[in-house]
């Protein structure tokens, strides 16, 4: 009887284990935390905010931008323009059949996530400058361009980046 209990308590624990080993699946969770210390910042967004700006207010909003995410590994549009200081709406819709994925950062900040997804496919994320769809899925991001400067977004999906699912953004 005492060998059963401890099976069921043990099979019951499992799931809030495996919860608290991070915040989604791959290990991305650790992956942040080592960066923010390499990086000399206090938090994930505030390390943004000195690259590619943060995330926005939803009563800041001064324009929304239609984003498609296709199987043939494009956005639409794939090159956008706005003014430092300027908080936008992505709405960002996949229209493939496979799952996409919009992040927004520098060529290097991507690379190096790139790298880390090689590493852990089943990874899904939930940052501020990120958004992970589903096929037929739609969501939005707010971010908020605080400084000029030539930035980027891609979907990190192994594949997909190196397929040509990269875009530019410019800030003036």
């Amino acid at each position: 009887m005492k060998k059963n209990l401890l099976s069921i308590l043990l099979l019951a624990a499992a799931p809030a284990l495996a919860l608290a080993s991070g915040d989604h699946a791959g290990g991305h969770h650790e992956h942040q935390e080592k960066a923010r210390h390499e990086h000399g910042a206090h938090g994930h967004d505030e390390h943004h905010e000195a690259l590619i700006g943060r995330p926005g207010e939803r009563a800041k909003v001064t324009r929304t931008i239609r984003v498609s995410m296709a199987d043939t590994m494009r956005f639409e549009p794939a090159d956008m323009t706005f003014r430092a200081g300027e908080t936008v709406r992505f709405a960002v819709s996949n229209h493939g059949k496979i799952r996409h994925e919009m992040v927004l950062g520098t060529m290097d900040e991507l690379q190096e996530h790139l790298a880390m997804m090689r590493k852990n496919p089943n990874m899904h994320h939930q940052d501020a400058n990120m958004i992970s769809l589903a096929p037929g899925e739609s969501g939005e991001m707010i971010w908020q361009f605080t400084r000029p400067g030539n930035f980027d977004f891609a979907c990190l999906i192994p594949g997909h980046m190196e397929a040509g699912m990269t875009g530019k953004i410019t800030v003036r």
